[in-house]
């Protein structure tokens, strides 16, 4: 019992930690990609329709459609916002709060990140940023935080040995773009927790007694990540095999489609709503980038090499440049397969990072706009990331081993870091070399993105001193003399 207990408080610590982490610095303000998904949410609330005319003002990533405009993005992140920005607006009403809204507007520190020459803080446009800021915490923070404990949960499965579970699961959430967009109302992020959620579900399923709640909770799942970011189809499609693959009775698998046939028909829905037809045809009607669009199929032709070098290996938008501990999923892939009854689950991890690094080399937009590395793979990133485990369990114990890992994850930490914090906007896509050309400038003169310090009155670096301090109490409550590794039950049996 004790060694179960302490794998809870595991649990909780890495989730409390990621989500402090996570939560600090505040969604971008003037971000295209965020905005025209909570026009959305606005526009539903406040208004009652689908067209987001009434802040369209705010964005460049909107579709037109016979006079009015809509979202071009999958409506999924913004279906879920919808509650959260009531539960906002109910808040924001009381008269205390109203009143810190209005000292807000006038915060010093706050003022200071913005743009020179710009309209300031009004205070509806506050009101529609700590609107973002509260939904993307919702949907945003705490999910990507509770993937953050079920990272740890599931890598039990392989090994017994805490250390190699806490810095696989930490490097994963502090040390890669998971990082950089846990905080944000994008789709990508939130629909990585729900493909990994379904992943799990599916390793710990018994087999010879199927759960069928289980297994329509799969397609549910499964189904929202479609209508929350369309590409995730690849790993959805895979995962659908492997369901088949771990289910005796293979007509079961009608439960995993009849729990996906719910957002299904809530995208269907939508589109027939604005464009009257049932297919997602939003980025066919966007306003700005007909030329993208229209090359090829939706952006989509074939793998380029220069694409590919781009979102991998180039200090522009490459992964293995911005993060390259994840190098180290490459022997940690060779180490799972030789696990002969681990085939299964190396086949679907793998093939989730190739079909996506495939999709993304394809795009013509594979650089993503304004990002912070190659945000179109990080659905993909939780399946690159596990199979690193292995690499500990053969090498961990070595001074090599140890040195290389800890090495490169201290590298890529900072890497992440330094390029997210900097400014108040994703490096642009005119940046060649962002991290010299783009973070170190900003850095230097203390311009952070806003963050909960700001509102403390702290201002630059110094805004950082209150996640300084909190990090170092969880670390102190978490790390005590008395926790030594023990071996612990097989999370499967949990999961039974």
């Amino acid at each position: 019992m004790k060694g179960i207990h302490r794998e809870r408080l595991n649990e909780i610590a890495i989730a409390v930690l990621l989500l402090v982490c996570y939560a600090y610095a505040f969604p971008h303000w003037a971000d295209w990609n965020q905005n025209s998904r909570f026009d959305l949410v606005v526009a539903l609330v406040d208004h009652g329709t689908l067209s987001i005319d009434c802040c369209v003002s705010n964005t460049g990533d909107y579709a037109l459609f016979e006079g009015h405009a809509y979202s071009d993005k999958a409506p999924g992140t913004s279906f879920l916002g919808l509650p959260a920005y009531v539960m906002f607006k109910g808040i924001a009403a009381i008269k205390p709060v109203e009143s810190a809204l209005v000292r807000l507007a006038h915060s010093g520190s706050l003022a200071a990140t913005l743009r020179a020459g710009g309209s300031g803080l009004l205070l509806d446009k506050l009101r529609f940023a700590l609107g973002l800021t509260f939904a993307t915490f919702l949907i945003g923070a705490v999910p990507s935080a509770l993937l953050g404990a079920l990272l740890y949960r599931f890598l039990g499965e392989f090994t017994a040995n805490e250390f190699y579970r806490v810095a696989i699961t930490l490097t994963y959430g502090l040390a890669t773009v998971a990082f950089s967009y846990a905080n944000t109302f994008y789709s990508h992020q939130f629909a990585a927790v729900l493909l990994f959620a379904t992943f799990a579900l599916l390793f710990w399923l018994r087999p010879e007694r199927p759960n069928v709640g289980r297994l329509i909770l799969v397609g549910l799942l499964l189904g929202y990540a479609l209508i929350t970011e369309y590409p995730t189809v690849l790993i959805a499609g895979l995962l659908v095999l492997y369901a088949f693959y771990r289910l005796p009775d293979k007509r079961r698998i009608a439960w995993v489609a009849l729990g996906g046939l719910g957002p299904g028909l809530l995208l269907a829905a939508y589109n027939y709503a604005i464009y009257r037809t049932l297919l997602p045809v939003g980025y066919h009607y966007s306003a700005l980038w007909q030329n993208q669009h229209s090359t090829g199929f939706m952006s989509l032709t074939y793998p380029r090499l220069d694409a590919l070098w781009g979102i991998t290996g180039s200090p522009y938008r490459g992964l293995f440049f911005l993060s390259p501990v994840l190098l180290l999923a490459l022997p940690g892939f060779v180490y799972l397969w030789r696990e002969r009854k681990y085939r299964a689950e190396a086949l679907v991890s793998l093939l989730s990072v190739l079909s996506f690094l495939a999709f993304n080399a394809s795009s013509g937009m594979w650089w993503g706009g304004f990002a912070v590395g190659p945000r179109y793979l990080i659905p993909m990133l939780p399946f690159l990331a596990w199979p690193m485990i292995f690499f500990l369990e053969r090498h961990g114990r070595t001074v090599w081993g140890k040195a290389l890992f800890g090495g490169l994850a201290v590298l890529s930490l900072g890497l992440v870091w330094g390029l997210t914090w900097a400014g108040q906007t994703f490096p642009e896509e005119i940046w060649r070399f962002p991290w010299t050309e783009f973070a170190v400038p900003h850095l230097a003169r203390g311009d952070l993105a806003r963050n909960f310090g700001m509102l403390l009155g702290l201002p630059g670096w110094w805004s950082l001193t209150p996640l300084v301090v909190i990090l170092a109490l969880i670390g102190i409550v978490w790390f005590r003399p008395d926790r030594s590794p023990r071996p612990v039950r097989s999370q499967s049996e949990a999961f039974a």
